[in-house]
């Protein structure tokens, strides 16, 4: 029953199972989702594909190298969402004309 006896752990959100801050994790989390969220949004018009392919190489590299250093599953999950959005934003831009025109 020494269990009982140690201070619970304080909750540090959903899945952020080690109760420590990751601002580096954190922060490419955040660009690589608003990368994603650009690609995904400009890859509908043909116009922006210079945009949209950019967007989605950053956000894929951001997401990536970002995958490489998490800790938790939360930021596991979050990447995971923003790779697989900006890779999809630029398989448009490339497909809509590239990186140059």
């Amino acid at each position: 029953m020494a269990q009982i006896m140690r201070p619970a752990k304080p909750r540090t959100g959903l899945l952020a199972t080690d109760g420590k801050a990751h601002p580096l994790q954190d922060t490419l989390l955040a660009v690589g989702l608003v990368l994603a969220v650009l690609a995904l949004a400009t890859a509908s018009f043909r116009g922006l594909h210079v945009l949209t392919s950019w967007a989605g190489l950053l956000g894929v590299l951001t997401a990536g190298y970002g995958q490489l250093i998490s800790v938790t599953t939360r930021e596991r999950f979050g990447l995971v969402l923003a790779l697989g959005g900006s890779a999809l934003g630029l398989f448009f831009g490339i497909s809509h004309g590239g990186f140059f025109g």
